[in-house]
């Protein structure tokens, strides 16, 4: 049986390592705060101390955390995976980080004649949940066959990108767009609010217009019930804009629209809103309006 360990029990990390125990895979867990390993422990996982100990048991090893910093902790040092990586082992990152790690992290990994693949994820926690995530994939299209079985244990689509660090390009392209659409749809419920039309019907236009996007489908309920329960961050998605961001000025890049939505998410931030969902963005339109967006629908509760 493929031993796999999880490092990471966040919001994505947690349901990607109960998929895989509910698909049959033995799971190794560990995590920087050591209560949010307990229920996977329940439900069958082992639960190593340190990353190293995690990734010396098992055959695949997926690290899933929130940025660069925490990806160098989890990696590097004498607890780190790296120290405790076995030939042949196949090391798999699903966060959204620097392409720059991203290939550091896969030439540090064939130095221990193990493999790297870049393989972030699209579909936010409801994905996770359902075992429905996307995954990008950069490195060696052979590991990539190889870890196959324990990607489709945790997701339906899994898309090759190229060499080691296309994943990555490709998740902060994609999460540009991510931005953008949530910008331009509180934009547009800015709009309607301020000019005193019905949000709700707004939103039934949008989704079945040429307006219609993932943004619409995903958060256009969440802003007009005032729902800012967290899917995925505000924060972030700051964080993904900014390292998107370095990546266009490395690659000389215009992308104005980028900047723009990455103003409106540091507002955001700035604000308060960052471990709030992304889509609570639209707060920094109803600051501008003097008008909450759902307004007539609190009205009519009265």
């Amino acid at each position: 049986m493929t031993k796999v360990a999880v490092l990471g029990l966040g919001t994505m990390g947690a349901p990607m390592a109960l998929n895989l125990l509910q698909k049959g895979f033995e799971v190794i867990v560990y995590n920087r705060t050591a209560s949010k390993a307990e229920p996977l422990r329940e439900a069958g996982a082992l639960v190593a101390q340190h990353p190293r100990e995690a990734a010396a048991q098992a055959d695949v090893i997926i690290t899933m955390v929130s940025n660069d910093a925490s990806i160098q902790e989890i990696y590097y040092g004498d607890n780190g995976v790296l120290a405790g990586i076995r030939s042949g082992s196949i090391v798999i990152d699903s966060s959204t980080i620097s392409p720059s790690l991203s290939t550091a992290l896969y030439s540090e990994c064939q130095a221990k004649e193990a493999q790297f693949l870049d393989a972030p994820v699209t579909g936010s926690k409801p994905a996770a949940e359902a075992g429905t995530l996307l995954f990008m994939v950069g490195g060696e299209e052979a590991a990539l066959t190889q870890a196959m079985p324990v990607l489709e244990a945790m997701g339906t689509r899994i898309v090759y990108m190229g060499p080691s660090g296309s994943g990555s390009i490709t998740k902060l392209a994609h999460n540009t767009i991510v931005g953008i659409n949530n910008v331009a749809l509180a934009e547009g419920f800015s709009i309607v609010s301020k000019a005193g039309v019905n949000p709700t019907a707004f939103l039934e236009v949008v989704q079945n217009g040429s307006a219609g996007s993932k943004a619409a489908e995903l958060k256009g309920q969440k802003i007009i019930d005032s729902n800012f329960d967290n899917q995925f961050s505000l924060a972030l998605m700051l964080k993904d804009l900014k390292l998107a961001s370095v990546l266009t000025d490395q690659l000389q890049s215009p992308t104005p629209m980028l900047e723009l939505a990455k103003s409106m998410f540091q507002m955001g931030q700035t604000t308060g809103y960052g471990e709030e969902d992304l889509c609570s963005v639209v707060k920094i339109y109803e600051q501008w309006i003097g008008h909450a967006i759902n307004a007539e629908r609190k009205a009519a509760e009265k």
